[in-house]
This record gives structure tokens, C-alpha cells and sequence, in this order.
């Protein structure tokens, strides 16, 4: 790990070095933004399958339903038909989740490199990016001129938790939460998963701030990805199925 580390770090460094006759000290946090955001758009892919795997599994949820309805006394019966119905359907039950896992390894690299010493003497204004926001508050409090840097960036991370809240709230409203079979205490998941979108709050708060800037932009790029993408997953699905009544379009 440390060998991509290092290659990581020096392309950091490069983008930090070209922008910095633009942004001054303020440089290397915006190479760590932009460099994130290019890491997310190298995997945008992985998430467009990812989407397009949720989108099919959305789309054949009131055929399973059926099904268990219809063979809850037969679970072998019920199996085979379920597999049946994904491959007639052209769905894997694991579309969307192997493409996640592949993403898996570059953000644990990210994560590593934002929170090691190489962050040690870099600074966004007057904060230092290799400090928490438990040392602003030990150095200034929280309104000092660091503290302020590290409010700046929970408020924005609190933004981006309310959206992706109330998204996430809209969807499983619309989309109930399948977990295969009915499944005790399957309502309070269902209450409890919008709430984890603070969760990265909790995450901005305790690690250093270079890594702050990390968990931010990674989870502003996930909501804007995700509302683009099951806005257009949806545009297409709508523009390619049949009229109510009238014949499917072929190809």
C-alpha cells in the first residue's frame, strides 16, 4: 500500500504545484478536492452499473413480491422461480453490488494518504490539513481562525447530509426496502437509513482536515451522481417502454 501512497502523493503534490499560482497556501486543499473528484469520475462507470443494477431490481420488485405471495409455503418452489424470473428478466441479483466493492480499495487508498503525516505543513487558510477539529478547538476554539475553516467544512458536509437525507427518504417511500422475504423489524431500517447520511458528519468531525475535504467531496459527488443517474435511468425507461395497451417497441 505505502508504493501507491507514494504515487498518490506525488500526483497530489504535481496538482498542488500547478494551481499554485492561482490559490496560494490554499493550493494543496484544492488539488485534494480535484483529485478526488477525477478519482470519482475514473469510477463513475462502476457507478452507472451500480444504478443500472438498483434500476432492474426496482423494476422486477412487484414480480417477486408476487411470487412470494404466491409460493410462501414452497421456499424450494420459490427459489427456483426467482431464478427463473432473473434470468428470463436478464437481472443479477448482485447487479450493482460487485461494481461498488471494485471502488472499495481506491477510496481506502485516498483515505489513508489524507490522514497520514504527508499533509504535514499544508494549510487551507489558517487551518492545517494534517489537524482535527479537536486541535482547532484546542488552538483558537471553535471560532478561531482555524475553528472557523473547520465549521466551514461541517456546514457543508451538513448540506450535503440533508440533501442525501431526504433523498434517500423520498426513495425508500417510493420504494419500500426489499430484503428478500419479510423480515422482522425490516420498518425500522427502513426509518433508520436515511438518518446515516450524517454520519459523515461524525466522520468530518474526528479525522484530519485534509481528509475532511476528502469525505466531503466524495459524498457531494455521490449525491450529484445518484440524482443524475436515476434521473436519466429513469428517462430511458420511460422512453423505452411500451404505450399502456399498445405493442412493445422492438429494436
Amino acid at each position: 500500500m505505502s508504493a501507491f501512497l507514494d504515487v498518490f502523493a506525488t500526483l497530489v503534490q504535481r496538482l498542488a504545484e500547478l494551481l499554485q499560482p492561482l490559490l496560494a497556501s490554499a493550493a494543496t486543499a484544492a488539488a485534494i478536492v480535484l483529485f478526488t473528484a477525477l478519482v470519482r469520475l475514473a469510477v463513475h462507470p462502476l457507478s452507472r452499473a451500480a444504478a443500472r443494477g438498483q434500476q432492474a431490481r426496482t423494476r422486477i420488485a412487484p414480480q417477486l413480491a408476487a411470487l412470494r405471495k404466491r409460493y410462501a409455503k414452497n421456499p424450494e418452489r420459490l427459489k427456483k422461480a426467482i431464478m427463473d424470473l432473473h434470468a428470463k428478466e436478464k437481472v443479477s441479483p448482485f447487479a450493482g453490488i460487485l461494481p461498488s466493492l471494485f471502488q472499495a480499495p481506491a477510496f481506502l487508498l485516498m483515505y489513508h494518504l489524507f490522514t497520514g503525516d504527508r499533509m504535514a505543513g499544508h494549510t487551507l487558510l489558517a487551518a492545517p490539513l494534517g489537524d482535527s477539529w479537536t486541535d482547532a478547538l484546542a488552538d483558537g476554539g471553535p471560532f478561531g481562525p482555524a475553528g472557523r475553516v473547520h465549521l466551514a467544512v461541517l456546514a457543508l458536509t451538513a448540506a450535503v447530509a440533508v440533501v442525501n437525507y431526504r433523498r434517500t427518504k423520498r426513495q425508500l417511500a417510493e420504494q419500500p426496502l426489499d430484503l428478500g422475504q419479510p423480515t422482522p423489524g425490516a420498518g425500522a431500517v427502513t426509518k433508520v437509513m436515511p438518518l446515516l447520511s450524517f454520519a459523515t458528519l461524525v466522520t468530518v468531525a474526528v479525522v484530519p482536515l485534509a481528509a475532511a475535504l476528502y469525505v466531503l467531496t466524495s459524498t457531494a459527488w455521490t449525491v450529484a451522481e445518484r440524482a443524475f443517474l436515476f434521473r436519466a435511468e429513469s428517462g430511458s425507461g420511460s422512453r423505452s417502454a411500451p404505450a399502456e395497451g399498445g405493442p412493445a417497441t422492438r429494436a
